[in-house]
């Protein structure tokens, strides 16, 4: 196939319910017409929001692929919309499929990039609370731990596993199907995976408050991109936007965040989106 003269782009954590982070999206245009626009979830919490974010989004980009964050799967006692859980991520997915939007539940798309193909994956995974704050800390000592410094992800709120016992277990099941499709891939093909949550431990070390860690990922995904053939992973989820390298692959936090977070020190303030293949760093790390 032949390549393209387009960018691969990505974009997180855009929560249009600000009024600042609404212009970003409305001002978002890609740099050629052949550009596909990687969103790593965190778009919004009311339905109405997340559907005029995505079809904003899929109006302008040649391809638009979304994996969701914990924000979208919410449900907002104001929101209009009540599903809960799996019901709500599948009205999402089917809102994505009515726009062309490629979700974790589609064929994997192949881009045909300056440096030849990567099969590009957006991935949905959850959480399982094993991002503890020290080794072989249970789940239930570590929220109990959590909920005594005062630190607890509005998702023990709003964000319900239906039909799932727990956010744990939908996320066990997540993995194991996520696993069986990057397997069945073919191992000579580059991978550029998209989730919303980093699939390694180490982004964490960072975190201002250590607990929150604990909706932040798996160690079930640890190996992963030494296991498939990751050329980068893409995610966001903790505002800190950011390129470090772990195990010789590129991980790119790609997150707007909130206005007040602009503010801090240190911050990058790189306008997005960031181009991904080839990578174009924001604030290089190493591991």
């Amino acid at each position: 196939m032949p390549q393209v003269s387009g960018n691969l782009l990505a974009i997180s954590d855009l929560h249009v319910s600000y009024e600042e982070n609404r212009k970003i999206v409305a001002g978002l245009r890609p740099e050629t017409d052949e550009d596909w626009l990687l969103v790593a979830g965190d778009v919004g919490e009311m339905s109405e929001d997340i559907a005029w974010a995505l079809a904003t989004l899929a109006s302008r980009f040649a391809k638009v692929l979304w994996a969701p964050g914990n924000h979208e799967l919410w449900t907002p006692p104001k929101d209009p919309l009540r599903l809960r859980g799996v019901e709500r991520y599948e009205h999402l997915v089917e809102l994505c499929r009515s726009l062309g939007i490629v979700t974790p539940e589609d064929p994997y798309p192949v881009w045909q990039g300056p440096r030849g193909p990567v099969t590009v994956a957006p991935l949905f995974l959850l959480y399982d609370y094993t991002f503890t704050t020290r080794p072989g800390l249970g789940r239930e000592e570590a929220l109990a731990a959590a909920h005594e410094a005062g630190v607890v992800c509005t998702d023990e709120y709003l964000l319900h596993p239906d039909p799932y016992d727990g956010r744990h277990a939908w996320c066990e099941a997540r993995v194991r199907l996520t696993e069986e499709r990057l397997g069945a891939l073919d191992p000579a093909m580059p991978l550029v995976l998209v989730n919303h949550y980093p699939l390694v431990r180490t982004p964490m070390d960072v975190l201002r408050y250590p607990e929150f860690a604990l909706w932040c990922g798996t160690e079930r995904t640890a190996e992963w991109h030494r296991r498939f053939p990751v050329a980068a992973m893409v995610y966001g989820h903790l505002h800190i936007p950011r390129s470090t390298v772990y195990d010789g692959v590129p991980f790119e936090e790609v997150s707007v965040g909130y206005p007040r977070e602009w503010q801090r020190p240190g911050h990058p303030r790189t306008v997005p989106p960031r181009r991904i293949h080839p990578v174009v760093p924001a604030v290089r790390g190493e591991r």
